[in-house]
């Protein structure tokens, strides 16, 4: 009994979070799984080629046949979408990546390299985030030249600010926990400290930041798209789609309206996603919820 009892009551705490997580966030990291389905397999389970042009079938309607309808090219805007998805999610994953990887290394020499080197490298910070990002990012495209890369390039230039903020108050916050002082004590030599004990602790925040980033970045590099220095047509990138559909959305509003309602459902999928993580992962939330 005494063996069991611990078992039967992680059960029940386990049923009682998931009566607790709300039927829309529920359906939301439903969303989420879909979506990265989809861009791993999307252009595979495609039913006609994203880029084979056909005139003949320019701005056809949503049928039986072609689900989305058409472009005014003739292509199948489904199986653009489908393509699309991995595009789009691709280059948001690689400006997180970069930016994580800029965050977490300017981040912690920050907290750790002393008073001076803390004061330039902040300062450095609060300079990218005092200025827009989105503005910075639309400079540096234009300077790179037209292109996907160019606008990954220039949001992963424009976006780590902000994470090398939120990982210096962690690891600062960390590196006064007892059991760091603790390993200090004991001689644990400074790389083990900050890759075995400060950094692996202090990565929560970091978790949550990137689930709720990922609706924005990928906001950003459609919009780039959209304006016409990301991804450039034929590319079945969401945001290079609604570009190339806007002047048709009296004879061909399909064309726009689904590659939108697929960046509105992911970001919106995310967002909530991210706002569950958060709850999940924050103490006093959590047992703000419990109660």
């Amino acid at each position: 009994m005494s063996v069991l009892a611990p078992r039967t009551r992680a059960l029940v705490r386990a049923r009682s979070r998931r009566a607790r997580t709300p039927l829309v966030e529920r359906i939301a990291l439903v969303v989420v799984a879909l979506v990265v389905v989809v861009a791993v397999v999307g252009p595979w389970i495609a039913p006609y080629d994203p880029y084979k042009v056909d005139l003949t079938m320019a701005l056809q309607p949503p049928s039986l046949a072609h689900w989305f309808g058409t472009d005014v090219n003739g292509r199948d805007v489904l199986s653009r979408v489908l393509a699309g998805g991995r595009i789009t999610l691709t280059a948001t994953a690689i400006v997180l990546a970069v930016t994580i990887v800029i965050g977490i290394a300017v981040g912690t020499i920050a907290a750790l390299g002393g008073r001076v080197v803390d004061e330039v490298l902040m300062r450095i910070t609060d300079i990218g985030l005092a200025l827009p990002a989105i503005i910075l990012a639309l400079g540096f495209a234009v300077a790179l030249g037209p292109g996907l890369s160019s606008a990954v390039v220039a949001i992963a230039a424009t976006w780590w600010p902000g994470y090398a903020r939120l990982v210096r108050s962690v690891v600062r916050e960390t590196r006064r926990s007892e059991y760091v002082e603790s390993a200090i004590a004991l001689g644990v030599s400074r790389w083990r400290l900050v890759f075995r004990h400060i950094l692996p602790n202090s990565l929560d925040a970091m978790y949550v930041q990137v689930t709720l980033d990922v609706a924005a970045v990928m906001l950003v590099i459609s919009g780039l798209s959209f304006i016409g220095v990301g991804a450039q047509v034929p590319s079945p990138e969401w945001g290079a789609m609604i570009a190339s559909a806007a002047d048709n959305v009296v004879n061909g509003w399909w064309s726009l309206v689904f590659p939108g309602l697929a960046i509105a459902l992911t970001a919106i999928a995310f967002n909530l996603a991210g706002d569950w993580l958060r709850v999940r992962r924050d103490p006093t939330l959590r047992n703000g919820g419990a109660r």
